[in-house]
């Protein structure tokens, strides 16, 4: 596998018949989006899938056109395989308002504990079963899932992922405690609790001669809880488990869902990706959450993605917006005006390994092409350029 100078160079003097080389990428796009299409029931977005002209699928389909990553991680795509095909062929495979196709000759997508009922009573109301008791919130098994999408193939024997793993078995774990200091599980809960809201993913993906790992997870919100902030917490200790996925030291105590033990070897090629629910100055989540991966010494954050239309829209709704510290260029997602305002909550976070080239989120102002799509979620498609 070589570059296209070394593969021209090479093949003087040889037939073409005598001479197949794989030409090996040196950039490649990276995008993560949350879909957010709030929907309710079980096989609901099968069916919007499968109608092939529904509006929202049909803009969500036109930004993945115009940005055109490479690899794409969706969050909050129902847990449904059948489903995949269908995005492809009734979405991505054809072309929307002018925009060329775009073809993904490998995905993956698996199990997520959201919707899974525990069987256990989580949220202390005394009674089993429902959204709340699930292992992570949701009201079927497999809602708020994730996809992965990819032009290049998945070393699937070594798909790693990390549903099953106890929230308890995390050192240092920040255990949710009620005012009287009593703890919000009770200990036959909290040995059982699973630390992922979905999953933790570590999805190897073969780009020419390297294996890049694709770290994707979507922690979750810290809010929906109470003065014990057992949200918050969980929050934080999901995006921690990738912080410590990325040292040998630090992820001794980590077992996949096959029994595997250890993190991320040293050295290996990575980005982290989803909608990691934290904001680096604004919002909910607590303190220093996010900054576990913004501020690791493997991770590349070099490039913060930022959009004209981030910074206008914040302007122009004003309200919870005009207290908040962060760069509102640099929001990912709209909220409330009046209570939350907009956030920096979606990320793709490449290893320091990696050369960023350039990076953004697709927001653009009412004055750029493109400007209504945006409108079928509350959050935006945040891609980074990078080299190897």
């Amino acid at each position: 596998m070589l570059r296209c100078l070394s593969t021209a160079m090479l093949c003087l003097g040889f037939s073409l018949a005598s001479c197949t080389l794989t030409v090996e990428p040196n950039r490649v796009r990276i995008a993560t989006i949350n879909f957010a299409m709030g929907l309710p029931n079980e096989s609901d977005l099968f069916k919007r899938l499968r109608s092939g002209d529904d509006p929202a699928l049909a803009h969500a389909a036109e930004i993945i056109q115009t940005v055109r990553p490479d690899i794409l991680l969706i969050n909050e795509f129902d847990y449904e395989p059948e489903s995949v095909a269908l995005l492809n062929n009734n979405y991505l495979f054809k072309s929307w308002f002018g925009q060329s196709p775009i073809e993904y000759a490998y995905w993956f997508i698996a199990a997520v504990n959201t919707g899974t009922d525990s069987g256990m009573d989580l949220d202390g109301d005394g009674r089993t079963g429902g959204p709340n008791d699930a292992w992570g919130f949701g009201t079927f098994p497999g809602q708020y899932g994730m996809l992965v999408l990819t032009r290049f193939p998945v070393t699937r024997e070594e798909v790693r992922t990390f549903r099953h793993f106890r929230w308890k078995d995390l050192p240092g774990a920040l255990r949710p405690f009620k005012d009287d200091g009593e703890s919000y599980y009770s200990d036959g809960i909290w040995e059982q609790l699973r630390l992922s809201s979905k999953s933790h993913w570590d999805i190897p993906i073969e780009i020419g001669r390297q294996s890049l790992h694709f770290l994707v997870s979507h922690p979750t919100p810290p809010v929906f809880d109470g003065p014990e902030d057992r949200n918050g917490r969980r929050n934080y200790d999901e995006i921690r488990l990738w912080a410590d996925y990325l040292e040998p030291q630090n992820s001794w105590y980590l077992y996949d869902d096959n029994g595997k033990r250890g993190g991320l070897a040293e050295g290996s090629l990575f980005v982290i990706a989803g909608d990691q629910n934290s904001d680096p100055a604004d919002g909910d989540s607590l303190l220093n959450s996010i900054q576990q991966l913004l501020n690791h010494p493997k991770i590349n954050s070099s490039c913060t993605p930022s959009s004209n239309g981030a910074r206008q829209a914040a302007l122009i709704q004003g309200q919870a917006n005009l207290v908040h510290q962060g760069d509102p260029a640099t929001d990912t997602s709209d909220f409330s005006d009046e209570s939350t305002g907009n956030l920096r909550l979606d990320y793709v976070l490449p290893s320091k390994n990696l050369e960023v080239r350039s990076c953004g989120v697709y927001w653009p102002s009412s004055d750029e092409t493109g400007h209504g799509l945006v409108k079928f979620t509350d959050h935006r498609l945040v891609w980074v350029d990078i080299e190897f």
